[in-house]
């Protein structure tokens, strides 16, 4: 009679191993799928810092050519059709300095947002990877449990299992 109820017992060190290994594997795939998520959105914020500082340059080159302007612009004086030109090409430039610098604004905060997105991906990457670490360590200790018929190290290993199943709760809820 004592061998049957430790062969029940072993049935489920078995049930649970097999189900803490499907867990496990799809926390591995999630949390895989976050880590190039991640990859992902730092390309993409790179990409918009690339394109911010491509604004910036403009932005000085057209302020530079439009301090240059003010510059001839108060030397030649006699001219009445070059200093409206002259006024006129300033402002022109003004208007582009100002369209840039707007237009950078939207670009950082584009940047701000997709850094914001990368953190959520990393938080939830965290969460799978430790929900896959402890899902791991669970099935090592029930198997190691089964072997040695200590049911012991199969409790501990139901424990670590559940510490395990919440972070990869928590991996799909926060």
């Amino acid at each position: 009679m004592p061998e049957a109820s430790k062969e029940t017992w072993v049935t489920w060190v078995a049930l649970t191993a097999t189900v803490l290994a499907v867990l496990a594997a799809i926390a591995a795939l999630k949390a895989t799928s976050y880590s190039t998520k991640v990859q992902l959105a730092t390309t993409r914020e790179a990409n918009q810092w690339a394109y911010y500082q491509a604004k910036s340059i403009k932005e000085h080159s057209y302020a530079l050519n439009r301090d240059i302007l003010a510059a001839v612009r108060l030397q030649e004086t006699k001219n009445p059709k070059l200093q409206r030109f002259l006024t006129d090409k300033i402002k022109e430039y003004e208007g582009e300095v100002a369209r840039y610098d707007q237009e950078k604004g939207q670009i950082k905060k584009g940047a701000e947002d997709i850094q914001k997105e990368q953190e959520v991906y990393k938080q939830k990457n965290g969460n799978f990877a430790v929900a896959v670490m402890l899902l791991l360590i669970a099935i090592m200790c029930s198997a190691v449990g089964a072997l040695i018929k200590k049911k012991i190290m199969w409790l501990l290993g139901l424990i670590l299992g559940g510490w395990g199943i919440y972070y990869f709760v928590i991996g799909f809820l926060r």
